[in-house]
């Protein structure tokens, strides 16, 4: 059963958790304690931003080093992996765990391809001059940096054929290829799509269609004894997911740039918020929230999705909700809409847990 990614989703989530939506006793003397650590973190956050002395600048280095790993932001290599998995698993029973294992290496390999050159790129227009936490401005070399990044896609690149030769799909590939061609014309030259205000819509297609059916076709299986593979049928399931995953993916991007619009606008970079501004923006991150959830319903109508994601997906909502408050009361707070990602993270990763397991529940007949 696909249910290993599951397991993993919340190891890569901002450690940041909403108040709970319980009215219990505990749940409201609980809250006193969240609401300072939050602060806290908050005021921690501005601390490592202005640099400050003492024990400060001990900090500043640890919240550097941890902005510059992008831990959470490797939910984007597990929950398109996890999600086409179980939409394979749902359809025809099918899981291979030493592949997926596998998949999962190299899928965090080629996002730590897309995190490196992401800075290094940066680097080069001056998007990241003043950017602390940029892995370039950190190890201090640009060469280091992009060696590494080119050694990551290499290594991943070896997974990802190895999984083909595993599967014998050759619609695996060429959509995993197409996927991290996305990836490349996002951000490297010549083309720098994301400069031009093209990285969200890139962004959906290459993790959502592209890279969940991908891997939901990474489950195909090979004959030894005929070399044949028995491969999957697109499905309408797989479809349908691939659009919520690609949605809550495009969510991260779109939340990232709201603290960042000043230094874009600076070297050219037109993204969707330095169009917008930040107000517009927060009425888009409230709509794109609300379309998350009115695509959820609507798929279990249609039966795309089984009702075990209709139920599980409807248990994200408060989370949703959270992001939406967030964002409208902080989206002209620098310090404090920085984190606004992180909890698009945590919805990310909870609804991609919330259909992998409704798609495994529903093969195994349970709200089927």
């Amino acid at each position: 059963m696909p249910l290993a990614g599951i397991a993993l989703a919340p190891l890569l989530v901002s450690p940041l958790a909403p108040p709970s939506p319980r009215g219990s006793v505990a749940a409201v003397s609980a809250e006193p304690a969240r609401r300072r650590r939050a602060l806290r973190r908050v005021r921690c956050s501005a601390a490592a931003a202005s640099g400050g002395g003492g024990d400060a600048v001990e900090l500043s280095r640890a919240t550097l080093l941890w902005r510059a790993a992008k831990l959470p932001i490797y939910s984007v290599a597990l929950v398109p992996l996890t999600v086409g998995t179980a939409a394979a698993y749902n359809h025809a029973g099918l899981f291979f765990a030493r592949r997926y294992f596998g998949l999962l290496a190299a899928a965090v390999l080629v996002i730590t391809w897309l995190n490196l050159s992401n800075d290094v790129y940066d680097s080069d227009t001056g998007a990241d001059k003043n950017k602390k936490e940029s892995v370039v401005n950190i190890v201090g070399s640009r060469a280091a940096t992009q060696y590494a990044a080119n050694v990551s896609l290499l290594l991943g690149f070896g997974g990802l054929f190895w999984a083909f030769a595993e599967a014998g799909d050759v619609r695996f590939i060429v959509l995993v290829l197409c996927a991290i061609l996305c990836g490349y014309v996002y951000q490297c030259p010549p083309f720098r799509l994301s400069y031009r205000g093209l990285g969200e819509p890139l962004c959906f297609a290459a993790f959502g269609p592209l890279a969940t059916s991908a891997f939901y076709f990474s489950n195909s299986s090979r004959s030894i004894s005929s070399r044949t593979a028995a491969l999957l049928p697109l499905s309408k399931t797989v479809i349908a997911s691939s659009i919520l995953v690609g949605l809550t993916t495009t969510l991260i991007l779109f939340c990232s740039h709201f603290h960042q619009i000043e230094g874009d606008r600076a070297v050219g970079k037109m993204s969707p918020l330095v169009r917008i501004g930040t107000k517009t923006g927060a009425t888009l991150v409230t709509v794109a929230i609300g379309t998350l959830y009115t695509l959820l319903t609507a798929f279990g109508i249609s039966r795309c999705l089984p009702p075990s994601c209709i139920v599980l997906g409807a248990l994200t909502l408060p989370l949703g909700k959270w992001v939406v408050d967030y964002v409208q009361r902080n989206h002209d707070d620098d310090t404090k809409i920085f984190m606004a990602k992180y909890y698009c993270v945590r919805l990310h990763a909870l609804f991609g847990m919330a259909l992998a397991s409704g798609l495994a529940l529903a093969r195994n007949g349970i709200l089927a």
